[in-house]
């Protein structure tokens, strides 16, 4: 007797509807999350042609509204006691870095006596926020 054997064919998986379903994910979790929105405080950033964009992940920020009044992560911080809150912030570790987002209204001399705070607290690095045109 003479028996042929059969050659078995490999499964074959059919992936369609494993991707349809990782696309089906990607949109829910694409509609239901909620994007970190900006603080609430209303800063108007001055403009400006050059610059680039800062990438830092560890820093400190330090905001100046139009009336002058100070921010530091949030929590309000009088002129006066700013290097000091400063000096705590960068106890953290890898936190060095200053970011300063000034009003376009605020005045000068606040803005420049932030500046001189964040170098006296040691800060490697202090970038001011604009907006480009």
């Amino acid at each position: 007797m003479d028996f042929e054997r059969r050659r078995r064919a490999g499964a074959i998986l059919n992936l369609t509807p494993l991707i349809d379903i990782v696309f089906l994910l990607l949109v829910f979790f694409m509609l239901t999350s909620h994007f970190i929105e900006d603080q609430s405080i209303d800063i108007n950033l001055p403009q400006a042609r050059s610059g680039s964009d800062a990438h830092m992940d560890e820093f400190v920020e330090v905001i100046v509204d139009p009336q002058g009044a100070l921010l530091v992560n949030g929590r309000s911080v009088q002129l006066e006691r700013l290097e000091e809150t400063l000096r705590g912030a960068f106890h953290a570790p890898g936190v060095r870095f200053v970011r300063l987002r000034g009003d376009h209204e605020a005045r000068l001399g606040v803005v420049v006596s932030v500046i001189d705070a964040a170098r006296s607290a040691g800060a490697e690095s202090l970038d001011i926020l604009t907006r480009q045109p």
